[in-house]
């Protein structure tokens, strides 16, 4: 079994959101499974979901015989209203833990969904880390086929690339479709593969509304979605000025490189080294552990990347609360090209406060070159996180 790094409060209430097939339910159970004073009510059971739905209050009475001290509502977006109980529960001081999961926090958030103000710690779960998988993890095959738990049951390569196909067209039906969230799917659909294409590009409003037919407004409610679902999230221009960052293009990854290979429908094809194909999905993935591990450790720092007027650009820029701002480019080589290291050593010099650059690669020795820090991408997240 692969161990996680989160480790869920076991005294206050909280909310554990995560893409579907993340592992949150693995997770709990794993947690909590011995205890048998605890209340599983799993919303994607037909059951569940109906009695659920019809009589709310059910929730109350059912604690109310003192039998449980830990409730687990799973995909808790699909009934809102149990929040309200769950509310005055809390405030009642009836001694229960709730745990409560869910794949979407866009029903709650623009529902008017009660948050509990504070009364739940948040917390967020992903695909496996290189770190969690340690000696199954495979660059190849994590740059190929992501890193979602389920492909840990699968040998062969054509299996993964059904599960993937699988679990986009669950997206599509049970996130998508089912909540409501669009008006058209079609048009969604069209954007979902561009978006894919697009995986880690500045973000081109007006030309992707204009090659799926749309207008722009659509398009940026389409992106939301997709954050709100925890499908991706932005990577927002770097500047000093919140108001200037806000105002400038972002860039967008998908949370797992094989879900964007599925929705790209590039599954079939191989990755191969030096390539130009390959190098995006290297760096995808360096971005996605940075911004994962960053989330376990509760570090708060802020991720973003530049791109100057002259077209010279930094990766990803990690702004550490009292410490210095690390200036990372990814390269997917396995040896070093000392261009990279004076380019961004010219960046470095310009900067306005103190800084550490360094190059995370393939490449297994850790030097020093142009003044930059060269060495392998994991002993570089090792060094920030």
């Amino acid at each position: 079994m692969v161990g996680r790094i989160l480790k869920l409060n076991t005294s206050n209430s909280l909310f554990l959101f995560g893409a579907r097939g993340a592992g949150k339910s693995s997770l709990i159970r794993e947690q909590f499974s011995t205890r048998d004073d605890v209340l599983w009510i799993d919303l994607l059971s037909d059951d569940d979901e109906e009695a659920f739905r019809r009589q709310p209050s059910r929730l109350a009475e059912l604690l109310a015989t003192g039998r449980y001290r830990i409730a687990v509502i799973d995909e808790v977006q699909k009934n809102p209203k149990l929040l309200d109980i769950v509310h005055l529960e809390i405030e009642k001081k009836a001694n229960v833990q709730f745990i409560l999961s869910g794949s979407s926090a866009r029903k709650l958030k623009r529902g008017g969904a009660n948050l509990l103000a504070g009364r739940a710690f948040t917390f967020h779960l992903f695909p496996l880390t290189h770190r969690e998988l340690g000696a199954y993890f495979d660059l190849h095959q994590a740059l190929e086929f992501g890193t979602l738990p389920k492909l840990l049951e699968f040998t062969d390569p054509l299996d993964s690339s059904r599960f993937l196909k699988a679990y986009v067209r669950t997206y599509l039906k049970e996130e998508v479709v089912l909540e409501q969230l669009v008006r058209k799917v079609e048009p969604f659909q069209d954007f979902l593969e561009i978006c894919a294409v697009m995986n880690g590009q500045i973000i081109n409003f007006a030309k992707i509304a204009q090659d799926i037919g749309v207008d722009e407004k659509t398009v940026k409610t389409y992106y939301d979605i997709l954050v709100d679902t925890l499908i991706g999230f932005y990577l927002p221009s770097f500047h000093r000025s919140i108001r200037k960052r806000q105002r400038e293009a972002p860039k967008f990854y998908l949370f797992d490189t094989g879900v964007r290979r599925a929705l790209a429908n590039t599954l079939s094809l191989k990755l191969e080294a030096q390539t130009y194909e390959y190098g995006r999905a290297f760096e995808h993935l360096v971005i996605l552990e940075v911004m994962r591990l960053n989330s376990y450790a509760e570090a708060d720092f802020k991720l973003s990347y530049l791109r100057t007027k002259d077209d010279a650009e930094i990766d990803l820029i990690i702004e550490r609360p009292g410490a210095s701002d690390v200036l990372v480019e990814i390269k997917s080589y396995k040896r070093l090209d000392r261009s990279d290291a004076k380019k961004l050593n010219a960046l470095k010099s310009a900067w306005d406060r103190p800084a550490e650059a360094m190059i995370w690669s393939q490449d297994p020795t850790e030097t020093v070159v142009e003044g930059i820090t060269c060495l392998p991408w994991q002993t570089g997240l090792a060094r920030i996180l």
